[in-house]
């Protein structure tokens, strides 16, 4: 994964990582002003061997002795032998070994200093704590681990260089560090989250996705439009849309892609229902009907026919009446309006569509249309709901692939084309629905800088004679 794909899902994720780092945030407060305060207290000593009136040389090899001593002696404060008189003494509720989990004891490097820590929630326990450590460590040196019974005097002698003193302020929590530490957590979290999100995402987003499944041509992206449920009939009702614009480019892309074909027939159809394939058909009949071109609107879908209602047209008679040999096409081939589009609605359901769009009567329509028209458009039933599509595109018509962004799921995307390569249909492109302007960019499917018409074109506006 490129740099810029981390930025992009950085960026498609923004509110994810904020929350997350915000509730890191307060996470690390709440914690904060949960927790118990700690408080710390150190006294330190140092370590000296008595030399009485000897040399300089002895007095060398005094300091040198202390300085090999002192890590031997932090190890002993830590043990039972110096604890557990200090919690005798100031009637502690707990263990020598308790309390040594609460204690911390070093010696600098290079030194013959011991510091003593003691952490308590209560500033004066732990003063007074560090202090009776220190006096029961050194009574323990001179009476037990040092003792001089000849001279009647330790030969070793621990002073106390630094009391301890009662703190005024708890160690932790601290607050800015729990916070900011909350804070980096959470983002961390977040950037986690997105990052999975986005592998775990096999949706298709964009055209890129698209070229990485499959290497079939790219027609064109369609940019998404809100009011597109309410007005399917983008070419009609909002021409100089970016929406329609997308359409235009796809019949522009759809007149080079038939320069080199026999056939001007185009089967759309998707991978799913609900991607948009419906749509698309009858908005790009329209686009080819804009240029001059003469096209034929099929509506092949006899399961759930939705071009009629599109086209606000009534379906009662139909292909399927054509193809039971209880109509003639020019019955009910209808031209939509004063346009160059003549519109073949479903007509009645049957209970075998496959059959029916299999059969040779489908094929004899389709080759009338064919010689007829300039284009004939067939909205076909999704691909992997039904075999329709593939049988349609079986014959000498080629398949048009439609995909909704942030729908289609690349396993779908990449199964559909499976099927339809196994049943022989000929994919002659992707054609990417519902796509966000953002994701477009860089395909020539952005935004135009259109103003709104004075008028609208003659040809579309009749379109509500039928």
């Amino acid at each position: 994964m490129e740099l810029r794909e981390y930025v992009s899902i950085l960026m498609k994720n923004w509110l994810l990582i904020l929350v997350a780092a915000i509730l890191g945030v307060i996470a690390g407060a709440g914690y904060s002003l949960l927790a118990t305060p700690e408080y710390q207290s150190k006294t330190q000593l140092y370590v000296s061997v008595r030399s009485g009136a000897g040399s300089t040389s002895d007095m060398v090899q005094g300091a040198n002795f202390s300085r090999q001593i002192v890590n031997s002696y932090v190890d002993v404060i830590k043990t039972g032998v110096v604890l557990d008189p200090v919690v005798d003494e100031l009637g502690l509720e707990m263990t020598g070994s308790e309390l040594a989990s609460y204690i911390t004891a070093a010696s600098p490097v290079d030194t013959a200093l011991i510091n003593i820590t003691v952490t308590s929630p209560s500033p004066d326990q732990a003063a007074s704590i560090a202090n009776a450590i220190g006096e029961s460590f050194k009574n323990i040196v001179q009476t037990q681990l040092e003792p001089d019974v000849e001279a009647g005097m330790s030969p070793v002698n621990l002073t106390t260089t630094q009391s301890a003193l009662v703190p005024s302020t708890p160690v932790s929590p601290n607050i800015p560090l729990s916070i900011a530490f909350g804070f980096l957590v959470g983002l961390a979290i977040g950037i986690g989250l997105a990052v999975l999100r986005n592998i775990l995402d096999t949706r298709i987003h964009s055209l890129r996705d698209v070229e990485e499944i499959t290497d079939k041509p790219l027609l064109g992206g369609i940019i998404d439009d809100a009011d597109v449920e309410k007005q399917p009939l983008t070419m009609k009702h909002k021409p100089y849309s970016p929406m329609a614009e997308s359409y235009r480019t796809l019949r522009t892309n759809l007149q080079f892609l038939n320069v080199d074909q026999e056939s001007s027939v185009f089967v759309i159809t998707s991978a799913n229902p609900g991607e948009g394939k419906s749509t698309t058909s009858v908005n790009l009949s329209l686009a080819l009907a804009e240029a001059g071109a003469r096209v034929a609107l099929i509506e092949a879908d006899l399961r759930l026919p939705r071009v009629s209602k599109y086209l606000g047209v009534e379906g009662n008679a139909g292909l399927t009446d054509i193809l039971i040999g209880k109509a003639e096409l020019n019955d009910v081939l209808q031209r939509w309006g004063r346009t160059q589009l003549f519109y073949l609605p479903a007509g009645r359901i049957p209970p075998n569509p496959s059959e029916l769009l299999g059969s040779d009567a489908m094929k004899e329509i389709i080759a009338e249309l064919d010689e007829s028209f300039d284009y004939v458009i067939i909205d076909a039933p999704p691909a992997l709901a039904v075999t329709d599509a593939a049988v349609i595109g079986h014959a000498k018509a080629g398949l048009l692939l439609a995909v909704a962004a942030g729908s289609t799921k690349k396993p779908e995307l990449e199964a559909a084309l499976a099927t339809l390569d196994h049943a022989g249909a000929k994919v002659l492109g992707v054609i990417v629905t519902m796509l966000p302007p953002k994701a477009a960019a860089g395909y020539g499917y952005g935004n135009y800088g259109y103003g709104e018409p004075k008028a609208v074109d003659p040809a579309l506006a009749g379109s509500d004679e039928h």
